[in-house]
């Protein structure tokens, strides 16, 4: 089973480099954030005709996540994070497939830091580990993935001094990420390569991709269920040298059976 995660950055302005990686990849369970489309504006028909099933949570201009599964209709068993009744935005959706649980999340960036956005990221973080937290306690197959905008570590930047006082690499933020995995969850992609700089996103800005000057944002969380039958794990990262591509690359594990 692949199981992936890929900030669309725009969907339907991205729909033929999403398309175009459906095909080659084959994925059979893709997690998308940032569709920056409203409910009704997701390209279900295009998305379906490629031989995927989805369930989607849009806003428009913003935000916006949805799950696709190869050859099914994801079972939807959650939409929005719990523990805000007040937060509209489009950050989580949650769906069965296969017989895994899966949380698709896009985390607030949380800049500027200090300030509103920066309180509503740790905000937003303390609801996740809740929430992860009756997840792990069911003891069934779950993952948690997308664009966490954390930086969880120095190897995953590619300078950390300049990313001292930003949202994405606070220490307040890291150690969240850190409780979070304390929980019993498995960073996939780092547990595959614990000691490679590795990235899944590059600015547009200052010839940033050419340079590799990278982050690693987007993570797979795994459950002690899945975390045993990982058997590889890597980005896509050609496909952000595609034209009109998104800045983050398609992030992946492989999982055995």
């Amino acid at each position: 089973m692949l199981i992936a995660t890929f900030n669309i950055n725009g969907i339907n302005g991205r729909l033929p480099v999403l398309l175009r990686w459906l095909s080659e990849a084959k994925p059979d369970i893709v997690c998308l954030q940032e569709l920056k489309a409203p409910q009704g504006k997701f390209p279900q028909a295009a998305i379906r005709a490629t031989g995927y099933g989805a369930v989607w949570h849009g806003q428009k201009s913003w935000n916006g996540v949805a799950i696709l599964a190869r050859g099914s209709d994801p079972i939807e068993t959650r939409r929005g994070l719990p523990g805000d009744d007040e937060d509209m935005q489009s950050r989580y959706i949650e769906a069965a497939i296969g017989g895994v649980l899966i949380g698709c999340l896009y985390l607030p960036n949380g800049n500027p830091a200090p300030g509103p956005k920066f309180d509503y990221k740790l905000a937003w973080l303390e609801r996740l580990a809740s929430h992860a937290a009756e997840l792990l306690a069911h003891k069934i197959p779950v993952a948690l993935i997308g664009d966490f905008n954390v930086i969880p570590t120095e190897i995953d930047v590619y300078k950390p001094e300049r990313w001292v006082d930003d949202a994405l690499f606070r220490p307040e933020v890291r150690q969240a990420f850190r409780d979070l995995i304390a929980q019993g969850w498995t960073d996939a992609l780092r547990a595959m390569h614990p000691e490679e700089r590795i990235y899944t996103f590059w600015d547009y800005f200052r010839n940033a991709w050419g340079r590799n000057a990278g982050l690693r944002l987007d993570h797979l969380l795994v459950s002690p269920a899945l975390s045993k039958r990982i058997i590889a794990a890597d980005v896509d990262r050609q496909v952000r040298g595609w034209d009109k591509a998104s800045d983050h690359a398609p992030t992946w594990i492989r999982l055995e059976g």
